[in-house]
């Protein structure tokens, strides 16, 4: 099976721009391609991952990645997939999350001996002059044909600033630069970047008359058509201090029987013959393919270690078996008891379980909560210092939420 055909056998590919040719490029390791990063946050998430791991692949097959951090891009606002405008950056801010992208993709890509590269295209966007962009980008590109891409459609309701319809423009630019400096041939993105890419191959064919290459990833949805990455309190990101390994573990623990194998499919990196023979899982076995999932993207993220601890956290809480050193723990200290006693939902808040104590006060009253397997339904409920001694307490909301907390 070559790269392509495993490519496609894993789901990942959506759209091309010329299939005989991208496959000529990357099965024979000549492909020098190019997955642009806007730095909006202070850690990757889950909506990088699948671009990371075909980084990997695709560099495992001799072909060389550029990752491109979008410092200058950042200051525009990616206008794809919103209804509302992105809130603007300071570039002391883009610089911080710069340099924490740096060091999550070293994880996935070989940045030694110029196996890959990594660039920022702040470097030569904020170079530009505004006039000699009109005159020398400006006549490449049609507003008619610009304005029925997708990701403008969506904004032009509501409203779509003159600061973000530039945004495509600044796209394609990197890709021209990129094609220029390095020789870039291939840009690969997400399906919803599939305008901005092709502006990018139009604008190399109409100032330099020659051929670049463009290729979408699909859009990680789980059963409902819904992205993928996201829990009630917001992103699942590779920051191990953002979303602990054991709750990314956990996230992955959990998907739905519909979307296991998919993502197994299309994130890991076990061999096709080894995926196809779970195709015909079913019931516990789908519970085993969770467990598999999650332990290889933890791997992969966080390294073996993380992986083998959070496996072991997770069979102690519901497997009933293991040790529960691993799980995630929170530590009270005697300030936290200055008034007295805790309540139930003051343990809730601290252990991070409830928002606040509103929320607590209704898992209690639902009957979601437990504390060292025994159900808590008053309200009333609190523990003295000596409680949290020693093992400490597990403390659960629901079946999937929890904390272990210890005195310190």
């Amino acid at each position: 099976m070559t790269l392509y055909e495993e490519l496609v056998a894993r789901g990942l590919i959506a759209q091309v721009t010329n299939e005989e040719e991208i496959k000529n490029l990357i099965n024979n390791g000549k492909a020098t391609f190019y997955i642009g990063f806007d730095p909006t946050a202070d850690s990757l998430h889950v909506g990088h991952f699948m671009a990371l791991c075909l980084m990997k692949r695709l560099q495992m097959a001799g072909n060389k990645p550029i990752a491109l951090i979008g410092g200058g891009t950042a200051m525009i606002g990616d206008p794809s997939g919103r209804t509302d405008m992105r809130q603007m950056m300071t570039e002391e801010t883009i610089a911080h999350n710069v340099e924490c992208f740096k060091k999550q993709m070293s994880r996935f890509i070989d940045f030694s001996e110029g196996k890959a590269l990594l660039v920022n295209n702040a470097d030569w966007l904020t170079e530009l002059n505004y006039i000699d962009v009109l005159r020398e980008v400006g006549p490449h590109f049609s507003v008619n044909r610009m304005l029925t891409a997708e990701c403008y459609k969506q904004r032009m309701e509501k409203g779509l600033s003159f600061l973000e319809f530039n945004y495509m423009i600044m796209q394609s630019y990197d890709f021209y630069k990129l094609f220029q400096d390095y020789d870039c041939n291939l840009e690969f993105g997400g399906d919803d970047q599939w305008s901005n890419m092709l502006g990018g191959t139009e604008l190399i064919r109409r100032k330099l008359g020659k051929d670049a290459h463009a290729m979408t990833i699909t859009l990680l949805l789980n059963s409902e058509g819904k992205k993928m990455g996201k829990t009630q309190s917001g992103a699942v990101w590779l920051d191990p201090n953002k979303t602990s390994p054991f709750d990314f573990f956990q996230y992955w623990r959990n998907v739905a029987d519909a979307d296991v194998l998919k993502c197994i499919r299309m994130l890991t990196f076990l061999p096709m013959e080894e995926i196809e023979a779970m195709d015909s899982w079913e019931g516990a076995q789908l519970n085993q393919a969770k467990e598999i999932l999650a332990y290889e993207l933890t791997k992969l993220v966080h390294g073996e270690e993380e992986a083998e601890k959070a496996k072991e956290a997770s069979h102690a809480l519901f497997a009933g078996g293991g040790s529960n050193a691993n799980m995630p723990t929170v530590e009270l200290t005697a300030e936290d008891f200055a008034n007295g006693n805790l309540d139930i939902m003051a343990v809730l808040v601290k252990a991070g379980l409830c928002e606040s104590r509103s929320d607590a006060r209704r898992a209690v009253q639902q009957g979601g909560v437990t504390v060292a397997d025994e159900k808590v339904t008053d309200i009333s409920t609190s523990y003295d210092a000596s409680a949290f001694e020693g093992e400490g307490l597990i403390v659960k909301r629901g079946k999937k939420k929890f904390a272990k907390m210890i005195m310190a």
